[in-house]
Order: structure tokens, then C-alpha cells, then sequence
């Protein structure tokens, strides 16, 4: 069996830190209703995990605005989500991820962000976990968005972590693209239908340990998995944590 050895682990910020998805839902959803393009749920959806003007273009549906135009209203897209965002900060922290965050750092294992938000640096100080990480890559760093792997290879990067040993936590499907690109490892948070394609699968991070993380991964191939497989029968989960190696760096497991 191919050994799995983890030195960082990288999440995405939007559905796996902090469930931001309805704020940004309304904020768009306001400047439609202003600008009057059609907006809904159902396009909603189709922006997660892609940056502000890939979501505007979605939104346009094939229209276009000129680039001051675009730049005008994705400001004010963003004035709305932040007023929203500061008044319900403390209730968007997902269940566990505290508790991984801890956990992953008691065990040395290095923790960062590579998110395709522009805010990613404020929500994280607005969560007040922040300083719990050891790098935040935000779509403001990188010239190429998720799905390129840019994000997650400058967070490894500002890490000092070499990419096939990072472990990816994400719950999009362009985000899961990017980290496969990347040659990372990746988990993906929610639907088969949404994730599938990543190496494994976890509902969420509530009760999630670095064990968890190593164990979901053992039976998992390096090789890229196929697209959107159709999502496996969940099984309860039985494997015991592994041990560590001997003479591996702290906090590095091996499986």
C-alpha cells in the first residue's frame, strides 16, 4: 500500500470554515434585483467556489459589461456582504473545525487557507482564528482562480510544504479540481454529487480528527479519481487510527 505521509493541511474558507453561502447569496441577489439581472437560488449555486468576476460572469448569463462597469458592481456586492457578514460573524463557524485546527497544530502538523474570496484575511479575523494559521492565500494573491491550482500551490509554497504532502479540504467542485491539479491530496465536505470526484469523502467536519483525515485517505489511490463518480454507499466508519512511523517528522502520520 502507497504510504499517505501529511505535513499540512489546507482548507478552503467558504463551507468548510465558515458557512458564508447565504450572505453572499443575499448580496448578489440584491444587486441583481438593482441592476435587474435574473438571479435565483439555482444560480447560486453554480458560483460556489468561483472568484467574484467568474460569478458575475455567470450571473450576466453571456451578457457583458465593460470592465469599470463590472469592477462598479462588484464593489458594491461586496459593501453588501461585508455589512451582512459583521453583524453574524460569530454564527457562520462551522461545526469542528476549531477542534481540527487544534488538534492538527498539537500534532505539528502545519495549517493554512487557500481561498478564492478577497476577503479571506478579514473573515478569518472576523472568526478570530486567524492566528491559528500558519499561511491565508486569498484570490487576491494569485492571478489564476480556482480551478488552476495557483491558490493551493503558493499556500504549500508560504508553507514550505511540498505539494504531495498536503491534504486539501474542500467542499467545491472547481476547488476540488484545483487541488487534484495541484498533485495534492483532497476531501471533499458534502454531496457525492458535488465531491465525488475528490480522493474521499466527509458530510462535514463535525467530528472530524487528523485520524479521520489519514484513515479516509488509506484506501484512496494518488491517481487522479474519475470526475464525478456516482457517490458510494456510506459505510460506518471502523478503521483504528494508524500509528506513526518511526524516525517521520512530529505530527506527520503514515499510513
Amino acid at each position: 500500500m502507497e504510504t499517505i505521509e501529511i505535513t499540512a493541511v489546507i482548507f478552503d474558507l467558504d463551507g468548510v470554515i465558515a458557512d458564508t453561502s447565504e450572505y453572499h447569496y443575499l448580496s448578489w441577489q440584491r444587486l441583481a434585483d438593482e441592476e435587474g439581472l435574473p438571479f435565483d437560488r439555482q444560480v447560486n449555486e453554480r458560483l460556489r467556489g468561483k472568484s467574484r468576476r467568474a460569478s458575475l460572469d455567470i450571473i450576466l448569463g453571456g451578457h457583458t459589461v465593460d470592465d469599470e462597469q463590472a469592477a462598479a458592481w462588484l464593489e458594491r456586492k461586496n459593501d453588501y456582504f461585508m455589512q451582512i457578514f459583521r453583524d453574524h460573524a460569530t454564527e457562520c463557524l462551522l461545526p469542528g473545525v476549531v477542534p481540527l485546527i487544534q488538534e492538527l497544530r498539537l500534532a505539528g502538523i502545519k495549517v493554512g487557507v487557500g481561498s478564492a474570496s478577497r476577503n479571506a484575511r478579514w473573515i478569518l479575523q472576523q472568526l478570530g482564528i486567524a492566528e491559528l494559521l500558519d499561511a491565508i492565500i486569498d484570490g487576491l494573491d494569485v492571478e489564476h482562480s480556482k480551478p488552476a491550482p495557483d491558490v493551493f500551490l503558493h499556500v504549500a509554497d508560504q508553507m514550505g510544504v511540498a505539494a504531495a504532502h498536503c491534504v486539501v479540504l474542500e467542499d467545491a467542485a472547481a476547488g476540488i479540481e484545483a487541488a487534484l491539479a495541484a498533485g495534492m491530496w483532497v476531501i471533499g465536505l458534502g454531496p457525492g454529487q458535488r465531491v465525488g470526484h475528490a480522493h474521499a469523502r466527509f458530510d462535514s467536519l463535525e467530528g472530524v480528527t487528523p485520524a479521520a483525515i489519514i484513515a479516509a485517505l488509506a484506501g484512496a489511490s494518488r491517481r487522479t479519481p474519475t470526475p464525478n463518480p456516482q457517490p458510494p454507499t456510506p459505510q460506518p466508519p471502523t478503521p483504528q487510527p494508524p500509528t506513526p512511523h518511526a524516525g517521520t517528522l512530529a505530527g506527520r502520520w503514515a499510513s
